[in-house]
């Protein structure tokens, strides 16, 4: 079935049929769409499976089929009313009967740019809200007050700012305030999915930025709000404080490397200076150890993913030495450690985050990966016969530490490098 054979037989029904939601945004904002969803007006459910056995219903609070349309199984939701009658996205009552308005729908959704329809065959646009009007502005702008009756659509809103490069009305960022409170009561899963997004974009220090603005980052992410005002020796960070420092390496990491385990990473890097001693500031002396404490209590608060917290651990414990290791022992078990994690963090995803926190390199993080493969020629079965267990590994570790010398000895590579 077509597109347009669709619309047809709703329409022969005295039924409406609309495409809605990201596609219509997308399609205005000039990049490509992606998945259609579609919407019905002005029938009835029941008429609706007698007109389309095969759809299969997938919706739980409201009505969504899954409908087989040029090939593809799209989703068809029927236009819908909703009324808040209780805590967070599932305190909803909802309405979907024939007398449901496309404008009603619409009304219900969060920002302009996302209240927009296309009227089908013709592809007629519904903008009763002026969603295009805001696109063209490149303005994020909450529908109305009920905006505020998911309290999702906070984070939702700055996650699109980071994906977009879009600005947030002034008056939106008073919705997002008002949704502090149901903030708390959020499955941690759905904020983390937007957090998720948010470190996916080109620029994910927008996300945080919009809720430090919106005063709902400490409610969201605390570990990060602690650390607004925690400064640091200024010949070294002109930045400014560890939150200005830490969205700074965020942006400069997310330049080189779309691995979201990487930018997790250089995201909580310093989050140990949070914790610092108002006393010790400006200085952070220990701040590594605080920050994985920091990055523990966050995941038992969320459940962090594995690689994520894999990744953050690591850089965490690192991100201070390894640009001042000097001897070659050291510089060895690094490289090796590095190379164990890379299937989290490959070698350019932990030099992204070590480049953005120092602005340079030692010669032997820019060409890593070809010292590791030439220390890793040592084979055990070299060994020294005699030699058992652990005292093997010894062997092979102390002959890689003689590779790593010699070649590192043998170079003209400079001792740091700038990219």
């Amino acid at each position: 079935m077509t597109e347009a054979e669709f619309a047809e037989i709703l329409q022969q029904h005295g039924a409406r049929l609309f495409i809605v939601g990201g596609w219509v945004r997308d399609f205005f904002r000039k990049v490509r769409p992606h998945d259609k969803d579609y919407m019905v007006s002005g029938i009835a459910e029941e008429t609706f499976q007698e007109l389309f056995p095969k759809a299969q219903k997938v919706g739980r609070g409201f009505p969504v089929y899954l409908v087989q349309i040029e090939g593809t199984a799209c989703e068809v939701a029927f236009a819908r009313r909703e009324k808040k009658e209780g805590q967070g996205y599932r305190g909803f009552r909802v309405s979907y009967d024939p007398s449901v308005t496309v404008e009603e729908d619409l009304y219900r959704r969060d920002t302009t740019m996302n209240s927009m329809a296309l009227e089908l065959p013709a592809k007629k646009l519904i903008d009763p809200y002026h969603g295009r009007e805001d696109i063209a502005e490149q303005k994020i702008r909450a529908v109305s007050a009920h905006f505020t009756e998911d309290p999702v659509r906070a984070l939702r809103a700055a996650r699109q700012s980071a994906e977009f490069g879009f600005t947030i009305a002034e008056e939106t960022y008073h919705y997002m305030a008002a949704c502090r409170e149901e903030l708390r009561q959020e499955p941690p899963e759905r904020i983390t999915s937007e957090l998720r997004r948010a470190l996916q974009s080109p620029h994910p220090s927008f996300f945080f930025r919009t809720l430090e603005k919106a005063d709902i980052l400490d409610v969201t992410f605390p570990e990060l709000f602690h650390l607004i005002g925690k400064t640091q020796p200024p010949e070294y960070h002109p930045e400014g404080d560890a939150f200005e420092h830490t969205l700074l390496v965020l942006e400069e990491t997310a330049k080189r490397t779309k691995n979201t385990a990487a930018r997790f990473a250089a995201l909580v890097h310093d989050l140990g200076k949070g914790t610092t001693p108002k006393t010790m500031e400006p200085h952070h002396y220990g701040h590594e150890a605080r920050g994985l404490a920091e990055l523990a209590k966050w995941d038992k608060r969320v459940t962090l993913p594995k690689e994520w917290l894999r990744a953050g651990n690591f850089v965490i414990e690192q991100h201070m030495r390894a640009p001042l290791l000097r001897k070659t022992g050291k510089i060895a078990a690094l490289l090796l450690a590095i190379d164990k994690q890379r299937s989290v963090l490959s070698f350019a995803d932990f030099n992204a985050v070590i480049l953005a926190d120092h602005h340079s390199l030692p010669a032997y993080l820019m060409h890593g990966e070809e010292l590791v493969k030439k220390m890793k020629g040592i084979r055990g079965q070299n060994a020294p016969a005699g030699l058992r267990g652990p005292a093997v590994g010894d062997w092979i570790f102390s002959r890689q530490v003689q590779v790593l010398q010699q070649m590192l000895r043998g170079s003209a590579l400079p001792e740091t490098s700038k990219k």
